[in-house]
């Protein structure tokens, strides 16, 4: 039987996903199924969520826990072992290491969505956007990369430690504990909470996380049948970006403890090259390195590694270093 054939007689079939069990990660998976029933309209979905060990932890910041596969090991030991059929994360999620990311020990990448707005977003109970927050604001976030250009551009800022899903985020959010906190803006628009929102804030002031707004779909890299049956979802220009922003942080070393942002988008509309915009910063925010380079939508991965030099070049070496074995930064 070929390959074609397989993917029709699978179409016709029943397809198993998995998940993680909140809200926010069923409705991106049922994104993902949506999309493949349209692209299959004889295809039936199942859903299985699996508790990973991020969210076994939700009582610790994410820096004392972090590690790799926080947030999908368990998922895909489910894929692995054949108890699913397709494994959905936020791409921004997956290991870098092994490279490319999430392609390692039988499993692959096989499709990723056209990205979601990949900005981060302010929330505050007084209603006004980052600059105009009360004298020492206490900021909540888990995230290092947050935390550090959130005190480069609020040096008075105290940041308190944030970690729960979206509802619990805002509920959060509306307590005398937090003047502010931050958010994906991609997790709230799929969830239809953008109105909440109190500042978009720019690449200017925060730049996202490598792949934040995308979907990773994983397969095992043997399943042919499965991976035809991704093609007619994938978004070569959304792989394009993320691909070349994980290649920066794997030049960086892809573990690293310093804060690390990166975005890649198109030059312009339907353009064949990819600007791509990366930083390095201490986790007090005090020093932040920032550089941009543009190379060929066809070779993302080579832009990533070129600017990941680069920028090592230009200081970001000397801040990974003092930041080496240094423990996380305590999150009150």
């Amino acid at each position: 039987m070929n390959q074609a054939s397989s993917a029709l007689d699978l179409a016709s079939s029943h397809l198993v996903l998995g998940t993680r069990p909140s809200q926010l990660a069923r409705w991106q998976t049922e994104l993902v199924a949506a999309a493949l029933r349209r692209a299959w309209p004889h295809l039936h979905t199942e859903v299985r969520t699996y508790l990973t060990q991020g969210d076994r932890q939700l009582g610790q910041p994410l820096p004392e826990i972090g590690g790799k596969g926080l947030f999908t090991a368990e998922i895909e030991a489910a894929l692995r072992h054949g108890e699913i059929d397709l494994a959905v994360h936020s791409f921004k999620d997956l290991p870098i290491v092994p490279w490319p990311a999430g392609q390692g020990d039988g499993l692959v990448v096989g499709a990723v969505l056209e990205r979601a707005d990949a900005r981060d977003v302010l929330i505050s109970r007084h209603e006004v956007v980052l600059e105009a927050l009360p004298p020492a604001p206490r900021i909540g976030t888990s995230s290092l990369r947050r935390a550090a250009q959130l005190l480069a551009a609020r040096p008075d800022a105290r940041i308190v430690s944030l970690r729960g899903n979206v509802d619990t985020r805002l509920r959060k959010a509306a307590t005398a504990g937090y003047d502010a906190v931050v958010l994906a803006a991609a997790g709230l628009s799929r969830l239809g909470l953008a109105g909440q929102v109190t500042q978009w804030l720019p690449f200017e002031v925060m730049l996202p996380a490598p792949a934040q707004g995308a979907l990773a779909v994983q397969c095992r890299a043997d399943d042919q049948a499965t991976l035809a049956l991704l093609r007619p979802i994938h978004h070569p220009p959304t792989w394009a970006a993320v691909s070349a922003e994980r290649a920066f942080l794997a030049g960086l070393g892809g573990g690293c403890s310093a804060p690390v942002a990166a975005y890649a988008e198109p030059t312009e509309a339907g353009a064949a090259r990819l600007q791509l915009r990366g930083l390095v910063a201490s986790p007090d925010g005090r020093q932040v390195v920032r550089l941009a380079a543009e190379g060929p939508l066809s070779a993302p991965d080579e832009l990533g590694q070129q600017l990941a030099q680069q920028i090592l070049a230009r200081g970001a070496q000397a801040l990974l270093e003092e930041t080496l074995n240094q423990p996380p930064p305590a999150m009150g």
